[in-house]
């Protein structure tokens, strides 16, 4: 192939896969990019057999037309290449010859798998047919690969000890175990279950199937949602994020962050309580980056009712806390009822002049959920955070106001 032929193939600028095809559309050549685009169009240059070698520049001329997949990250790209080399074997990558030197990680056949990673060589000397569950690899670049495990420790915790969980001998050994578990390091040793999920979306994510990992965490995230149990649906939502936005700065050379969280906004939310209009009061609540921000949470007693109504306790609330332009104010606003009280707070922010979104969270008779006003945009990035924010002011008003009630009644 001629670099003239070259330029008809349109690859984009984003991490992924190449292929290099025969005549007969056979693989002779795999290989990753951070920058598809880029990456194929050095092989193109005059010099290509100082810079590569003279095989290479024989598969190019071999090559009769090109073909690649797009990945969402560089770490994806990089055991997409793995898998693909190891089993379709390119007679142009030299690597799939001989493994032996090669980082692999395995994944033991154990109560407590562990992962580790084990040159080629050793894979056999060390360990039985019987001992090894997974095994993934060659991994050519060792230090691309120790990158790659410090992005991947970081989604899923997992074991890695040179000795079988149970089977430490020494009290250092034992105390290690045990300090790692309480910084976080290691799993729970009385979640079991819990880890054994571990493992399996680790043995997906190396099997390149990221997709299925996120179809179960989103379900297990939206029945968690369901059960009113934001604070654990939200860290499964962080986990869904991670995933979705892999930070491999560490794997692209440039030191140019590509992935971002513009999802750290906060949210303020605003619920009244009070018995039959008496010890009525309001709270502020916070949430940030999906995060309680407790610290930041603030109780109004109202002052200028005597009797139930709450879209003018929200009101009083409102514009007490708006005169606080030291606070730093929301990117939404959350109130507990619905299109009386979502007006009022509009039009205080509108005296305010203020441009935030204001969310109504409906509760039914049994005040549970039952909808969510606010524009499809919002709810789709933002409802979990959302219903975390209307679910905390409702326990905060509460917690408050009994104290207020046996406050009264003591007097």
């Amino acid at each position: 192939m001629t670099k003239d032929q070259f330029k008809k193939f349109k690859l984009p600028d984003t991490p992924g896969v190449y292929f290099f095809l025969g005549s007969k559309k056979e693989i002779l050549y795999i290989g990753k990019a951070t920058s598809l685009r880029n990456r194929v169009n050095s092989y193109f240059s005059k010099d290509i057999n100082e810079k590569r070698s003279d095989l290479i520049e024989k598969m190019v001329i071999e090559a009769n037309t090109i073909d690649y997949t797009v990945t969402d990250s560089v770490l994806e790209a990089l055991i997409l290449e793995t898998n693909l080399i190891r089993t379709h074997k390119p007679r142009f990558n030299t690597r799939s010859k001989d493994d032996k030197s090669y980082n692999h990680l395995i994944i033991t056949n154990e109560e407590w798998p562990r992962v580790l990673v084990v040159r080629g060589k050793d894979i056999t000397e060390k360990f039985t047919t019987e001992q090894i569950k997974y095994n993934f690899g060659p991994f050519t670049s060792a230090g691309l690969f120790k990158d790659a495990l410090k992005i991947v420790r970081r989604l899923f915790k997992f074991y890695d000890t040179k000795i079988p969980i149970g089977e430490e001998k020494s009290r250092m050994a034992k105390g290690k175990i045990d300090f790692n578990r309480q910084i976080g390091l290691y799993p729970d040793s009385d979640k079991r279950e819990e880890y054994q999920r571990t493992i399996r979306h680790l043995r997906l994510f190396f099997q390149g199937k990221k997709q299925t990992i996120l179809r179960e965490l989103e379900s297990e995230m939206f029945k968690l949602a369901k059960k009113q149990q934001f604070e654990q649906a939200n860290i499964l939502k962080k986990k869904i994020f991670s995933l979705k936005h892999i930070e491999d700065i560490a794997l692209i050379k440039n030191g140019q962050k590509v992935y971002r969280d513009q999802d750290s906004v906060r949210i303020e939310a605003y619920d009244v309580a009070h018995h039959g209009g008496k010890d009525m009061i309001g709270v502020m609540t916070v949430v940030e980056a999906g995060e309680p921000k407790k610290s930041e949470y603030r109780k109004f007693n109202i002052k200028s009712l005597d009797k139930a109504n709450d879209p003018a306790a929200l009101k009083e609330m409102l514009e007490r806390r708006f005169k606080h332009d030291e606070w730093p104010f929301p990117q939404i606003l959350v109130v507990d009822g619905s299109t009386a009280q979502k007006n009022v707070a509009e039009k205080i922010l509108s005296s305010f002049n203020l441009m935030i979104p204001v969310v109504a969270v409906v509760k039914n008779e049994k005040h549970k959920v039952d909808r969510v006003i606010a524009s499809k945009e919002l709810l789709k990035k933002f409802e979990l955070d959302i219903l975390l924010a209307n679910s905390e002011s409702h326990r905060f008003a509460i917690a408050n106001h009994r104290k207020s009630s046996r406050r009264s009644q003591l007097i």
